[in-house]
């Protein structure tokens, strides 16, 4: 009798056991996403301010370097890693320091999505990523992010056109305003400690300095180098980015009687803050 009992226990648990086997495996996906819409994830926030104007309400969009953070040192947490095993889309900026060290683990995330090198078809300057700051560079990036989406989502293509054409209006107006803001500008020369403005003086005929030694903080030789270089361009403003360390520029700032100015090259709203940086800049070299 006991073992007859035994025996069916054993044959019940059994037969529960292939049940639950038997049932569909729920993915991430299946188990949180919970809207059509199609999410995409990238490096940095001008990223994803570019990909909803031309996505809008299509698209959620993960930031994967967080503001105030440093493209150079910043590790994705975990809980970045899981969102992006929801991601259809990734676009990367195609030579940033966090996607060379990153990348691979980020596709390996989520083999299924797209990745999109928004610097296709662009010429780099050396090792330079930087690409966002210039915004006839920016029309090319949005292109490759058009073609991207349209590829992932391509019943809403017309919808993504309509938008994309008008965000590039909207870059070729921001590039008309700072022409016209720089145009009387007799010292083209600025000075910088990350050397994150090149395509953007690039394309007004401005000339960066930058105090950053190939991504190290100046020796006290490189800042008395700096501080007569400042002196002998008559430059009043050293331009900092919030994600460094400014007390070189400070120093050198001090040295030449001038003022150290914050200018975020990873804020959100870019055309926004390319305004501003652009106004800036103009009434430091009059």
């Amino acid at each position: 009798m006991l073992k007859r009992l035994i025996l069916t226990l054993f044959i019940i648990v059994l037969c529960a056991g292939c049940g639950k086997s038997s049932q569909p495996t729920l993915n991430s996906n299946q188990l949180e996403r919970k809207d059509d819409k199609i999410q995409v994830a990238v490096s940095i926030l001008p990223q994803a301010d570019f990909v909803k104007s031309i996505g809008k309400d299509k698209v959620r969009v993960v930031v994967m370097i967080p503001p105030g953070a440093s493209p150079a040192t910043y590790e994705p947490t975990p809980s970045q890693l899981k969102e992006l095993s929801q991601a259809d889309m990734y676009v990367k900026i195609g030579n940033l320091p966090f996607e060379k060290a990153w990348l691979n683990k980020i596709i390996s995330a989520n083999n299924k999505m797209k990745v999109v090198n928004s610097s296709e078809g662009i010429k780099i300057i050396g090792d330079n990523p930087h690409i966002w700051l210039s915004p006839t560079l920016v029309k090319k990036q949005i292109d490759n992010i058009y073609e991207g989406l349209v590829e992932v989502d391509p019943k809403n293509k017309d919808y993504y056109a309509v938008n994309k054409e008008k965000y590039i209006k909207d870059l070729d107006e921001l590039d008309k305003e700072i022409r016209e803001a720089v145009k009387n500008i007799k010292n083209k020369k600025f000075m910088v400690f990350h050397p994150a403005w090149g395509y953007f003086a690039k394309d007004y005929g401005l000339e960066e300095i930058a105090i950053e030694v190939e991504g190290k903080e100046p020796s006290p030789e490189d800042i008395i180098k700096f501080i007569e270089l400042a002196k002998k361009n008559e430059i009043k403003a050293i331009f900092v980015s919030p994600q460094f360390n400014t007390e070189s520029a400070e120093v050198i700032a001090k040295e030449i009687n001038g003022k150290v100015v914050f200018a975020d090259p990873l804020a959100q709203d870019y055309i926004k803050n390319m305004k501003a940086i652009s106004k800036t800049l103009a009434q430091s070299l009059k």
